[in-house]
């Protein structure tokens, strides 16, 4: 399995950066952890007051019985009103954060395509998308309150154990010492790889799953199934090895602090028999005090709990991270130029290779002038669609450059340049929403008599209307029942409503039959005749209407008119 992250990142970077993105929520965190802290108050108030009460029955202790019970019954009310606020409060910043931490995402994705996600399995994205920010959550709604509670509490106990007796304070805190110091920071330094390799073991198998689901019908086909079943389980039994070593470890990082726990209430005792011996006079301050102990243990032992968690969790957000803080391949000019519209485009001596490789392109020059209608042909890996990725600037020229009226491309805008440029592919990506949404993607907020205008001058408004719900129509049913050439139909309305100067077609026709190839290239040639045209494809019959043709070779990247 391919590691995503490279080397582990401290967690001090971690937790900082989760509390910087936390503070977009401060006040709703301030709030829950503020109720985290009075209601572990409040449950030290409950003992003591309990330990005031038995003692006052037996008259060892100042005051009435049913004050005692009643301040009883207000730290109870106070523990479950300060559990609620905390809960509510802290998951509701929680899954707000998390929305934000997925809209970055997103935007780090659409920076980083397609280049810098080149060696990113689909699932991986996806799982990280999902399943690692979901894990993020538990940082934002379990973590920051305890975090806080745990230093509070074993102060007001140990300032409590120094009142009754210097002696309790100085067994007490080395205790507390390990338990909130020693025994976490061992347990996160010992668990990091294990959670680390767990949260990349679930994303490489989400990838898998993602892939065999798209590919059902290969599989089928080459009867791959028992191989591909054995490879599944052969994944999932790497994730039961990593969850097993994680529960292992999660439950020595549980069990562990509990000998601590009953170690310091046996020296409490030790303590507190002793002092006895001496003719001590203030057992009712011991009995408090034990009475103390035990409630601040039971809620500082919930730390342990959390730093099992937090294994997954900082696992989860180095994968997060690792892919906001990638830099793209384009970093676009700090002031870009916009184009009104593309006179011209040309390439100037452009060679190319991907990630320092052997050169795919080499010094290719030509220029298209608006109106053209360019062909492009070769063998396939000869780099043709390697010149349309350059011209939309997904990738840069290793050398040369290419201008569009003259203005480099590297100081045009991105926005303006793939806005005058609309780009057919020879799969036409389908959406899961409905007819009219899907080729409403060429252009934001366009209404229905724009989206059939560029339906018709698409041919595809009969087949639409033919449809029960017409333009209405779910792609998410209709998707597997639709044509190859269906689908480039949609693909040309979605351009053909985006309005662009040129349009750029990748093999548009590789997956249609004669008839559909000839249809298709009559709807360009009709519809969109005073546009500037570049096609690329490996088949002559493509590249019939085209004005001029142009052939690169594979061996050298070069290009001539054929």
């Amino acid at each position: 399995m391919k590691p995503t992250t490279g080397a582990p990142v401290s967690i001090f970077a971690l937790s900082r950066r989760l509390f910087r993105i936390a503070g977009a929520q401060k006040h709703a965190l301030t709030i829950s952890t503020l109720a985290s802290i009075f209601g572990n108050f409040a449950h030290l108030g409950l003992m003591a007051s309990g330990a005031l009460l038995i003692l006052s029955c037996a008259g060892l202790a100042d005051g009435r019985p049913v004050v005692w019970g009643a301040l009883m019954f207000i730290c109870s009310a106070a523990i479950g009103i300060c559990r609620y606020e905390e809960g509510v409060v802290s998951h509701v910043a929680a899954y707000k954060l998390l929305a934000d931490m997925r809209g970055v995402f997103y935007e780090a994705l659409c920076r980083l395509a397609p280049a810098r996600l080149l060696d990113r399995q689909k699932g991986d994205i996806l799982s990280i998308a999902v399943a690692d920010i979901e894990t993020i959550e538990f940082f934002f709604a379990h973590t920051i309150g305890p975090l806080f509670t745990i230093i509070l509490l074993p102060l007001l106990t140990l300032c409590i154990a120094a009142s009754v007796n210097l002696l309790f304070l100085f067994v007490l805190l080395p205790v507390y010492i390990i338990i909130c110091i020693a025994l976490p920071l061992l347990a996160i330094k010992t668990g990091r790889a294990i959670g680390r390799d767990y949260r990349e073991r679930i994303g490489d198998l989400k990838s898998f799953m993602v892939e065999s689901v798209s590919s059902l019908k290969e599989i089928q086909i080459f009867n791959y199934g028992e191989r591909r079943m054995s490879l599944a389980m052969e994944k999932t039994r790497g994730i039961n090895h990593s969850a097993h070593a994680l529960t292992l470890h999660r439950q020595m990082v549980t069990s562990a602090p509990v000998f601590f726990v009953y170690l310091a209430r046996i020296l409490v005792i030790a303590v507190a028999s002793y002092l006895a011996l001496g003719r001590y006079e203030n057992p009712a301050g011991v009995i408090i005090l034990s009475f103390v102990v035990s409630a601040s243990f039971s809620s500082t032992q919930s730390l342990t709990t959390v730093i099992s968690n937090l294994l997954e969790t900082y696992a989860a957000a180095e994968r997060y991270f690792a892919v906001i803080d990638d830099r793209p391949e384009i970093i676009e000019d700090p002031a870009p130029v916009d184009i009104e519209s593309i006179e011209s485009i040309e390439f100037d001596k452009v060679s190319f290779g991907y990630r320092k490789a052997e050169p795919i392109i080499q010094d290719l020059s030509f220029v298209i002038k608006k109106g053209e209608n360019i062909g492009i042909i070769g063998e396939s890996g000869a780099g043709k669609s390697t010149i349309i990725r350059l011209l939309l600037r997904f990738w840069e020229p290793t050398a040369g450059e290419i201008r569009i009226n003259d203005i480099p491309l590297k100081k045009i805008s991105l926005k303006s340049l793939r806005s005058r440029i609309a780009m057919l592919e020879q799969e036409t990506i389908i959406f899961n929403d409905t007819i009219a949404a899907n080729i409403a993607l060429g252009k934001i907020g366009a209404n229905r008599e724009e989206i059939i205008l560029s339906a018709k001058r698409a041919h595809i408004h009969e087949f639409i209307s033919a449809l029960p719900d017409g333009y209405q129509t779910p792609m998410g049913e209709l998707n597997g029942r639709i044509s190859g050439g269906e689908r480039q139909r949609i693909g040309i309305a979605r351009a053909m409503l985006s309005n662009p100067d040129m349009l750029v077609m990748d093999e548009p026709t590789s997956n249609l039959d004669v008839l559909n190839e000839k249809s298709l290239l009559k709807t360009l040639n009709d519809e969109y005749g005073d546009k500037t045209l570049l096609i690329v494809s490996h088949r002559r019959s493509t590249l019939t209407n085209c004005g001029s043709i142009l052939h690169i070779e594979k061996t050298s990247g070069a290009l001539q008119n054929v």
